[in-house]
């Protein structure tokens, strides 16, 4: 019976927003500087590496182009 009552009183509505809530937005915005530190960190490797088979991409295609068949 407990589960159909609920914890307001007669003359104020319940509430039924969860009270874990602000304690997830808590924790997210604690992890959010490490979040975003690990996210920058990890972007540079990419971009380095993104940026080595671009200059292989066009080192073959200039070496490719001058080869007569």
């Amino acid at each position: 019976m407990t589960m159909l009552t609920h914890p307001g009183s007669e003359f104020t509505p319940a509430s039924h927003r969860p009270a874990r809530r602000h304690a997830v937005n808590a924790m997210t915005a604690a992890y959010f500087p490490t979040l975003t530190r690990f996210c920058l960190r990890a972007l540079g490797p990419l971009l380095a590496g993104c940026a080595v088979a671009g200059i292989v991409a066009l080192k073959a295609s200039i070496f490719l182009s001058r080869i007569n068949y």
